[in-house]
């Protein structure tokens, strides 16, 4: 049987090496150093403040659990390594997301009818959200893409036409880190770190890694924030210089 890592041991193997390799590597080219790393932790104070209250709640509810012996010590019934997530993958995303060059001379204004666009976009996430909590076997995925709705919505009516024409940085800048925090969870899950509860989820996998799509769709969702989040932070300050 596999032995099973405390939640702190797997971010040192998995998680803290790589946000290092990021950082002792890491090349600036969508924007200067500072305002990279003034967005990215901009980014992670409000992923600590935004993320916790859903967190929390679904792991009240049961829709997730730890390992016996995997969590050291919670804070409000979220782990210390939970919090740890948080900041460590907007770390990892934003010093990642920094290797891509953006172009920022694309004028900011942008017209109300553009905008509706993004927000009516944003609308379909949450709706589709609201229809799979309508069952328990839904509850871990629908409750995601409600969350997400907020954000994306406030990404998306500033600046989705910017951002689809960036769309080889945010594409590229999304899916590397995404798939390697899938793989890692699947890890994890394999290791008895945490296990989703079958009630409160699809039962659709990836294949490849056997990991069921609600995470899939959580590492995806929450990268593309933080990527999206950066380059819109780089456009906003490179125009207001």
């Amino acid at each position: 049987m596999l032995p099973t890592l405390t939640y702190l041991q797997f971010h040192a193997l998995f998680v803290v090496p790589v946000v290092a390799g990021l950082a002792l590597t890491a090349t600036y080219r969508l924007g200067n150093r500072r305002d990279v790393l003034t967005g990215t932790a901009i980014l992670a104070g409000l992923a600590l403040v935004y993320t916790t209250p859903w967190d929390g709640a679904l792991i009240r509810r049961g829709v997730w659990w730890y390992g016996d012996g995997a969590v050291l010590v919670r804070f409000w019934s979220i782990p210390l390594g939970e919090y740890l997530f948080f900041v460590l993958q907007t770390a990892m995303v934003g010093l990642w997301v920094a290797r891509f060059r953006v172009d920022t001379e694309r004028q900011l204004a942008t017209p109300m009818r553009t905008r509706l666009v993004g927000l009516a976009a944003a609308l379909v996430v949450v709706l589709s959200g609201l229809v799979l909590l309508r069952s328990d076997s839904g509850l871990y995925l629908g409750s995601l893409l409600v969350w997400s709705g907020p954000i994306l919505a406030i990404q998306w009516a500033f600046g989705w036409q910017f951002l689809a024409k960036e769309w080889r940085t945010v594409g590229g800048a999304t899916l590397v880190p995404a798939a390697y925090l899938c793989g890692i969870d699947s890890v994890a899950i394999r290791l008895g770190v945490w296990t989703l509860s079958k009630q409160y989820t699809t039962g659709y996998t990836i294949p490849l890694l056997d990991l069921p799509i609600e995470e899939a769709v959580f590492f995806f969702l929450t990268t593309l924030f933080v990527v999206q989040g950066v380059v819109l932070y780089i456009w906003l300050r490179d125009r207001w210089e």
